[in-house]
C-alpha cells in the first residue's frame, strides 16, 4: 500500500510534535518541546516559509496517527538561479522504512516544489545515516563536496547539536 500525504495545518501540531521528538532522538538532535512547538506553529501559520505534510498509511483506519512527516522550506539562491528549497525534515517511523516510502516522499515533495517554481531542492543527512544517504543518492541528490556550516545567533539558546571538530 502507498503512503498518503496530507498538508499539515496549525491544528496538526499535536500530531507532529511526537514525530519531531522521535526524529530528533533518532538523528541525535536536541529536542525542547516548548521551543519546538513555537517554531512549528509559526511555520504552519506562514505559507511563505514552506510546506509540511503528514504521511499516513492507507492500509490502516482513517483515524490512525501519521507514520511520518516531511517539511519543505523555501529560500532563494543566485547560485541555483532562483527559488530553491530545503527538505528540512523527512521522518518515517521504523515500521514504515524499507518500503520505498522515503523515495515516494521525495517524489511527492519534488512534484509539489516544481508546482511553486522551485528550481533546486537541498537536504542534509547525518554522516552516520548511510541508509538515508543511499535513498537520497538513488533519487538523484548529489554530494557537492561542500560543508554545511551553521551558527546559532540566538544568544539564549543552548547549542548542544552543533559540534566543532
Amino acid at each position: 500500500m502507498d503512503p498518503i500525504f496530507r498538508t499539515a495545518i496549525e491544528a496538526d501540531a499535536d500530531l507532529l510534535l511526537p514525530l519531531l521528538r522521535e526524529y530528533y532522538a533518532y538523528d541525535g538532535h536536541a529536542y525542547d518541546e516548548p521551543r519546538a512547538r513555537v517554531a512549528l506553529v509559526n511555520f504552519l501559520r506562514e505559507p511563505s516559509f514552506g510546506h509540511a505534510w503528514l504521511i499516513f498509511d492507507a492500509s490502516v483506519p482513517n483515524d490512525a496517527p501519521p507514520v511520518g512527516y516531511v517539511v519543505l522550506t523555501f529560500g532563494y539562491s543566485l547560485e541555483y538561479l532562483g527559488r530553491d528549497a530545503f527538505i528540512d525534515e523527512l521522518y518515517l517511523r521504523e515500521s514504515h522504512r524499507g518500503r520505498g516510502w522515503g523515495r515516494k516522499a521525495l517524489e511527492f515533495v519534488e512534484q509539489a516544489a516544481r508546482a511553486v517554481g522551485v528550481r533546486a531542492i537541498h537536504l542534509e543527512v547525518t554522516r552516520t545515516n548511510t541508509t538515508a544517504k543511499e535513498v537520497y543518492e538513488r533519487a538523484g541528490y548529489l554530494d557537492h563536496d561542500h560543508y554545511l556550516m551553521s551558527k546559532w545567533i540566538e544568544k539564549d539558546f543552548e547549542k548542544p547539536t552543533l559540534k566543532r571538530h
